[in-house]
């Protein structure tokens, strides 16, 4: 890994994982550390080129609240200090930090004093997005006050002797204007880092790595047919060849005759030349899975049974000492660093148990963002129908199916999903959304139905919009087209009698409704 790179420390902010992107968007590699493992030590055997400060809930001023060694300031290493980073940067410093007599939330416009800094491409007033109620009252010793509002004197201080930044808005955000220029800047210009981030020579790296890992030793491969164990699959063909085993599980939770879809291009008779199993195992899941209704549960019930799965085919094979799966970077922050809160369980992270039947599990997608992943897949020679592939949650519909899933709720959301995904392509629309498709809700309602009463489910659908999958919002589906998918979801699927539409954002919501 190229010693270009920039340590994201993470105070618990709700934007962190976008700081990351923006900094990779500049080609150079970025990885966050929880403010609780990100001891001086740690921070050291990293060695950035920077460390930026993110944001956070707490006051920085309180006792407890989260922390940084002041010796990072002494490593010779430029810092930006983002909202809450900015003022914790201000307070070990020695500068005050006070509650504002008025809060600022959203788009805020910010007065420019010196674009000598990390600003220059600031307009003179620029818009950015706020949200604190704490403010720097009193910057250290050596800082000039680079950007203000009318209710913040200090919006964003700099002092350049030092290589010491902060603003007290979100430049991670597209709401913030020229915000991707200022991390570019404080990334580029300040740090001096190069831009050596980039998927070919990551491809490269990585296959030494699992090629010298594994040996001569055997590799099982959970593939789903999705993105990300898609490239998993090219990559460690590429890196072990006949070494490597691709078990496909039938969950009984994929979307209609996908199945079969995965089979057609991972079989024998499929282009790519590799040991494929089919694991029929339907029924198994439905009977783990009955009675339980809590997502969290719903999970790690899916997570681990996957790889009780996969442990037994392992046995059948022979000797298996290394397990690999997809796990990209957004599963491990959403399934929780160090402290900081568990989103969601991903099935390949916080879901797996704690007994794992294998050597080693290898994951060379840990460390890579969605678009990052698609691009590795093209580098490897996928083709571009696989690489531009929908995304599809590995515990399947059993997280688009509120409360217990049972067989009958499969087959429900399996044909509501296939009718909304055939309307969305004859519109024109698939590769205009990031993401959608229907999920069944545990409401039911009264309806009316050729003169009768009904009873029965409603079904929601849901369609993103993002490049990241770190935030999203909903599409905009012309009125038209969801129209046609009501009448069609509720004329041709059995027991829905009501479609819902979900507008919800990411945040507050997630792009999955479990």
């Amino acid at each position: 890994m190229s010693k270009d790179r920039i340590l994201i420390i993470d105070f618990g902010g709700q934007y962190n994982q976008l700081i990351a992107r923006r900094v990779r968007e500049c080609g150079v590699y970025s990885e966050i550390m929880n403010y609780d493992s990100a001891d001086i030590k740690s921070i050291k055997a990293f060695d950035p080129a920077g460390i930026i400060f993110t944001g956070g809930p707490q006051s920085a001023y309180l006792e407890g609240a989260p922390g940084v060694d002041p010796e990072v300031f002494e490593m010779g290493v430029p810092v930006l200090g983002i909202c809450y980073g900015a003022q914790l940067m201000a307070y070990l410093l020695g500068g005050s930090i006070g509650t504002a007599p008025t809060s600022e939330y959203g788009r805020t416009e910010v007065c420019i004093d010196d674009k000598g800094g990390i600003l220059r491409a600031a307009d003179d007033s620029n818009v950015c997005w706020m949200s604190h109620t704490d403010y720097i009252s009193e910057t250290p010793e050596g800082f000039i006050v680079t950007a203000h509002t009318d209710e913040c004197p200090v919006a964003a201080m700099e002092d350049r002797k030092r290589g010491f930044y902060a603003v007290q808005f979100h430049p991670e955000v597209n709401h913030t204007d020229h915000g991707s220029e200022f991390i570019r800047s404080f990334v580029l210009d300040v740090c001096g880092c190069d831009q050596s981030w980039k998927m070919d020579s990551f491809a490269e790296t990585q296959i030494e790595e699992i090629r010298e890992k594994v040996g001569d030793d055997k590799v099982l491969l959970a593939l789903s047919g999705g993105v990300d164990s898609s490239v998993v699959a090219a990559l460690l063909a590429r890196a072990v060849g006949k070494q490597l085993t691709c078990v496909f599980v039938d969950h009984g939770l994929l979307r209609k005759d996908e199945a079969d879809e995965v089979s057609a291009v991972f079989g024998p008779d499929g282009p790519f030349e590799l040991d494929f199993v089919r694991v029929d195992a339907a029924q198994r899941f439905y009977d783990r899975l009955a009675g339980i209704t809590e997502p969290e549960a719903k999970r790690k019930t899916i997570g681990e049974e996957f790889i009780r799965v996969f442990e037994e085919e392992a046995h059948r094979i022979g000797t298996v000492d290394y397990f690999a799966q997809g796990t990209i970077y957004p599963d491990i922050i959403e399934s929780g660093l160090g402290k900081s809160a568990v989103i969601k369980s991903h099935h390949n992270v916080g879901g797996l148990p704690d007994h794992v039947d294998f050597r080693e599990i290898i994951e060379p997608l840990r460390m890579l963002f969605k678009d990052e992943v698609r691009q590795l897949g093209r580098e490897l020679g996928l083709p571009e129908s696989l690489v531009s592939r929908q995304p599809f949650p590995g515990p399947g519909l059993g997280i688009r199916i509120i409360g217990e899933v049972t067989a009958d709720k499969v087959k429900i959301v399996q044909d509501a999903d296939a009718i909304y995904r055939e309307e969305i392509a004859k519109a024109g629309l698939a590769g205009t959304i990031s993401q959608y498709y229907a999920a069944l809700t545990n409401m039911q309602t009264v309806g009316v139905m050729g003169d009768f009463r009904t009873y029965d489910y409603a079904v929601a659908l849901r369609a993103v919009i993002t490049s990241d999958f770190m935030t999203a919002t909903a599409a905009d589906i012309p009125y038209d087209v969801l129209q046609r998918v009501m009448t069609r979801i509720v004329n041709e699927v059995d027991h829905v009698n009501r479609v819902f539409y979900d507008l919800t954002s990411k945040p507050p919501g997630t792009v999955e409704l479990e």
